[in-house]
């Protein structure tokens, strides 16, 4: 049987990728982007990846497919729409709930798309006799850029990929090849004057357009950070447990996106707000339970709570009080601290010293008995 030649091989591929139920399909040449090294260089020499010390140990491979991959001389990029049916930016207002970003609300992603990734690799193995290598969000590639040659958005200046079609809801997969594939025309940057995102975010993580300081970003804070919240950004924490939307949430370009058909990323009821005091009084197994598949699991139980801690503490809702007391006394110090700090904005400055007086005394560790000394003189605490 005769090899179908690149352009026949690419539609078949399109074609596939359709019915795998991708929402965004294009190709790129694997030495498109020779600006990634100078540009992954810069934002790692400023610090910008905080404490996400992998950017660093990987930015050699990083830099270009090529690097990853000797071999390879096409990548074909993938995008599946996870488009909400509601208004993200309405969910910071619900402050006695659990804000969990778009994305993390039902399966993980990685698990969804990374079957049909190999399952159209597998067809340019049987058809061009080609070798592949596949890859969803798990190894140094820098898909975003990619995505731009292969024509399936830009780089707003959120950082984030920006489709004409799925505004900035839009995972992505890719797949390498050493296959010569036809590449498409990479798409042009249309986020014209619109600074939306940049205006909108609670923490100033943008230094310039086009550049994310993930030392500022929320999102960094409550998904990869280890160890208790900086006390600076936990007011701007508001409800957001896990991920923060609002950059994405405002782009104009959203208008034009439809709801995600893929049902396996629409929102579990179960995971669209749910109550601070239940989230907070969950033991590990409960934890692990309700956010089976999901991508708050890799948070770990601890650090789960110490999200909601910042949550509940925010909430301005008295009624949430005793959920932060009971914390008070749990055995890992990180949320007992953040206990502490939850208690401070709910209680009045007498019941705090009370509750100094029966949980702070003789506390061993440095960090909780800081957050205890944080006492009523601050102006935080209420009267």
């Amino acid at each position: 049987m005769s090899r179908p030649d690149g352009k026949k091989l690419k539609k078949l591929l399109k074609q596939r990728a359709e019915k795998l139920g991708f929402d965004a399909f294009g190709v790129t040449r694997a030495d498109a982007r020779p600006d990634l090294k100078e540009k992954l260089a810069q934002s790692l020499d400023k610090g910008w990846h905080a404490s996400m010390g992998w950017m660093q140990n990987t930015a050699e491979r990083r830099a270009s497919p090529a690097a990853l991959w000797a071999e390879a001389k096409s990548v074909l990029m993938l995008g599946l729409a996870y488009t909400p049916d509601t208004d993200p930016m309405a969910d910071l207002e619900k402050t006695s709930a659990g804000n969990i970003s778009i994305y993390a609300r039902n399966r993980d992603y990685h698990d969804i798309i990374k079957g049909r990734l190999k399952e159209l690799a597998s067809l340019l193995v049987r058809h061009a006799g080609a070798q592949v290598k596949v890859f969803v969000d798990t190894a140094p590639v820098m898909e975003k850029p990619l995505a731009q040659s292969a024509g399936l958005g830009w780089q707003g200046k959120h950082s984030v990929l920006v489709s004409r079609e799925h505004g900035s809801w839009l995972f992505l997969g890719v797949i390498f090849t050493n296959a010569k594939l036809p590449a498409d025309e990479a798409q042009n940057d249309k986020c014209g004057t619109c600074t939306r995102c940049l205006d909108i975010c609670p923490t100033n993580a943008f230094p310039a357009p086009y550049q994310l300081d993930a030392r500022k970003c929320l999102a960094y804070y409550n998904n990869e950070h280890h160890g208790p919240i900086p006390e600076q950004y936990r007011a701007a924490m508001g409800n957001r447990i896990f991920g923060c939307d609002d950059c994405l949430a405002v782009c104009p370009w959203n208008k034009f996106a439809e709801t995600s058909r893929e049902t396996k990323l629409r929102a579990r009821q179960d995971l669209i707000l749910p109550p601070l005091g239940e989230l907070v009084q969950m033991d590990e197994g409960e934890f692990r339970r309700l956010f089976s598949g999901s991508p708050v699991k890799r948070l770990g139980h601890a650090r789960f709570l110490r999200n909601v801690l910042i949550a509940l503490g925010n909430s301005g809702d008295d009624r949430l009080l005793r959920y932060a007391i009971d914390r008070l006394s749990d055995n890992d110090e990180m949320i007992r601290s953040t206990a502490v700090w939850a208690v401070r904005q709910l209680a009045g400055s007498k019941e705090f010293l009370d509750l100094r007086d029966e949980h702070g005394v003789g506390e061993k560790s440095a960090d909780v008995a800081m957050e205890w000394q944080g006492g009523p003189e601050r102006a935080d605490v209420k009267t």
